[in-house]
Formats: C-alpha cells, sequence, structure tokens
C-alpha cells in the first residue's frame, strides 16, 4: 500500500501547466512538494493565499505563513495575500482549475462526505462546501479503509455530505479509480504489489475492471 507521500506525488502527475490548484487539508498539502519544476500552477488556500510553495525547511519557517490547515507554508516569487472574502470570490467564481481534497467516504455516484462525523466535536465545514460546489476537476486523496478495515469507497456515503456527484478521479493507499456519471469506480492503476482481487474485496461499492490494470509509477 502507498504511503501518503506516494499518493500525493501520483496526484502530482494529475497537475497541468496553467492551472489555480486549491490543496485540502491533510494528504492533499504533500502535493505541493511533488509538483514538477517545469509547471507553471499556482496554488490557493482559502485563508487568502495565492502562490504556495513547497513546505518550508526547520529554518525556513515563518510563523505568520499558514495554510488552511494551519501549517507553515513558503511563498514562491510573485505571491499574494489577501482576506478571506477575496479568496471564497475566486472559488466561488469558478476561478479555480482543481481541487484536491481528502475524503472519510466517497460514493460509486461521485458524492463526497468529508467534513463531519456526527457526534464529534467539529470546527467547522471550512471551504470544502465552496470547493467541492464551483471547482470542475475535483481529485479526493485517501486511505482506500478505515482503521477499522471498513471499505471507504461506498454504494452510498454514510455520513453527512459535502458535495454531491462532484468526485471525478480517486487516489487511495490501493489504487487510482475514477468515477464514471453512471455510477461506479473505473480501476485505471493499482499500487505496486497490490493485487485486483485485493483491490474488490475492499471496494464496497460497484467497480468496473476492464482489462489488464498497471501498476502506477510515480515518475
Amino acid at each position: 500500500m502507498l504511503t501518503k507521500e506516494q499518493i500525493a506525488k501520483r496526484i502530482a502527475k494529475e497537475v497541468k501547466d496553467g492551472q489555480y490548484i486549491n490543496l485540502g487539508i491533510g494528504i492533499p498539502t504533500l502535493v505541493a512538494n511533488y509538483i514538477p519544476k517545469n509547471l507553471n500552477v499556482v496554488l490557493q488556500s482559502e485563508n487568502g493565499l495565492l502562490g504556495i510553495g513547497p513546505f518550508p525547511t526547520e529554518d525556513e519557517v515563518d510563523a505568520d505563513l499558514i495554510n488552511a490547515g494551519k501549517q507553515t507554508i513558503s511563498m514562491l516569487p510573485g505571491s499574494a495575500l489577501f482576506n478571506s472574502a477575496d479568496s471564497f470570490a475566486m472559488i466561488r467564481g469558478g476561478h479555480v482549475h482543481l481541487t484536491i481534497l481528502g475524503a472519510m467516504e466517497v460514493s460509486e455516484n461521485g458524492d463526497i462526505a468529508n467534513w463531519k462525523i456526527p457526534g464529534k466535536m467539529v470546527k467547522g465545514m471550512g471551504g470544502a462546501m465552496d470547493l467541492v460546489a464551483s471547482a470542475d476537476n475535483i481529485i479526493v486523496a485517501m486511505q482506500h479503509c478505515s482503521k477499522d478495515g471498513e471499505s471507504k469507497l461506498l454504494p452510498k456515503c454514510s455520513l453527512p455530505i459535502t458535495g454531491i456527484k462532484c468526485v471525478k478521479k480517486i487516489v487511495s493507499d490501493l489504487a487510482v479509480l475514477e468515477v464514471v456519471s453512471t455510477g461506479g469506480f473505473v480501476l485505471k492503476e493499482r499500487a505496486p504489489g497490490v493485487s485486483v482481487d485485493e483491490i474488490k474485496s475492499k471496494t464496497a461499492g460497484k467497480l468496473i475492471v476492464e482489462g489488464e490494470i498497471p501498476e502506477m509509477t510515480f515518475d
């Protein structure tokens, strides 16, 4: 199974030149470390940042520069800082091309649940609801199963929904999957050393397997 860093590295291959990209809390923030240097992309954070760079080394840390997950970050030349209202105007105006989010559950229809577990303390929904309602392309970075071994790729989400029919692709610690409009997870790639049968056994939702499934590469 993939590490969190390997999930982020695989997702970085989905990034295209010229995109404005929002990275959600958790695994998605690691994607900043793996974006190819030949690509000109701008990372956006809903607390008012444009032009986020890789995570800073210990001697580069500036406690005043944080992302939406309250992690210290670096800023690239030409970056900008502004208020949260302007940041959400960018998101709601459809100016973010790609959103990469974590998730607790994803349904075979592309619904995502990633903001609240009933009965547990939550600080707020963050920007996820605006992001999934506004972005054209949403990729989810997640663990395929919960700590209890239960699949998180389901026929229907059991947790409160963040967005309906919005997820396009999932990169988990087991596989790369695409969500099709007719419903179902199309298996596109498998993690090195992981079999198709294992992915089938750990996917509760409809899994579509067509032909030989290649192993992921990270270059």
